[in-house]
Order: C-alpha cells, then structure tokens, then sequence
C-alpha cells in the first residue's frame, strides 16, 4: 500500500497519476466521497459519489478502512471493497487521500504500507495554487489554507516527506522512493 497524503493544492494527484504511468503495478484506489462532483469527475472513476445519508449507512454497516468527516456533511473515506477489488488483481494499491485519512491507513496497515506526505514549499504558494485552479470560492480557498497549516503539524508522522516546489524532481523523488519500498 502507498499512501499519499497532502494538503490541498500540494500536486499529490498530478503526483499520482504519474506514479499510476510509472509501470510500478500500481492501481488507485477510488475514495468515497458526499461531496458533489467536480466537473469532469465521473463516478466510479474519481470518486464513489455518495449523498451523506448513504456514506453514514455505509459507516454503520462497517464497510470502511477509514473515513472522516472533512467539513460539515461533507465525507471522504475508503471503502473496505475497494482494496480488495485492487489485490484481487494482485497490484499495489495507491491511495490519494487527506492527511488523517493517509493515517489512519498506515496505522492499520503499518506492516505492508508506505506513507508519502507531499508538502507545497510555502503557505503562499499553496494559495497561489489553489486560486490558478478557479475550482473554489475565495471562502472555500481561505477554508483549506486554514485546514493545511493544520495538517502540516502532521507531516513528521509519515514515512517520508516531499518538498513539491518543482514537479519534475518531486515526481522523480516520490517514484524512486516507491519502487525502493515495492523492491524490499
């Protein structure tokens, strides 16, 4: 299991999707979320779109390796099946997830789990990110900045930290750490 985790807007997806090019047998994992979609995102695909009454059905029945509720009503977690439709196939699995979620995967799988914290160099730059994306309102933008300095406290808890402040070295880092891991 490769677990990587980041503040928003740190590059961690751009990271993962190259790592998913990188022929190292990897396969994402496809988050659940109650959240609504992004244009572009595909069920299935991106997420698991799930309105919030069904994420907390799914809680209660314990299909989940881990979840947390990001914002008010607003899920993320992942599914129990998930990874096991991936191992079925027997790939690595690869797990996009927010900092507490990336966690609690390496605190449950500690053994046979890689945790990678992807890091903008700075605060500025991480918001300088996030409004070039013109995905979110600026109280949505102030939201995740206040959210990231919180989750940076956490960067010293994974298994190694990537300073993202250029995507070409932070790409070769991240890859040449995994296939490290994947050959030991």
């Amino acid at each position: 299991m490769i677990v990587v985790s980041a503040p928003s807007g740190s590059g961690k997806t751009t990271i993962v999707k190259q790592m998913l090019a990188s022929g190292l047998n990897l396969e994402f994992s496809v988050s659940a979320t109650s959240r609504n979609p992004r244009a572009g995102e595909k069920d299935g695909v991106d997420y698991y779109f799930l309105t919030p009454e069904a994420f907390k059905r799914k809680i209660s029945s314990d299909e989940f390796i881990e979840w947390e509720e990001v914002y008010k009503n607003c899920y993320y977690g992942t599914l129990k099946s998930e990874v096991e439709r991936i191992w079925r196939k027997q790939h690595h699995v690869i797990f996009d997830v927010d900092v507490i979620g990336g966690l609690n995967i390496k605190k449950q799988f500690s053994d046979i789990c890689l945790s990678l914290f992807i890091k903008a160099p700075s605060i500025a730059e991480l918001e300088s990110r996030l409004k070039k994306r013109s995905t979110d309102s600026e109280e949505t933008i102030r939201k995740r900045i206040e959210k990231a300095e919180y989750e940076l406290g956490f960067a010293p808890q994974f298994d190694r930290i990537i300073v993202n402040d250029r995507l070409e070295k932070a790409t070769e880092e991240t890859f040449q750490i995994i296939k490290d891991f994947l050959q030991t």
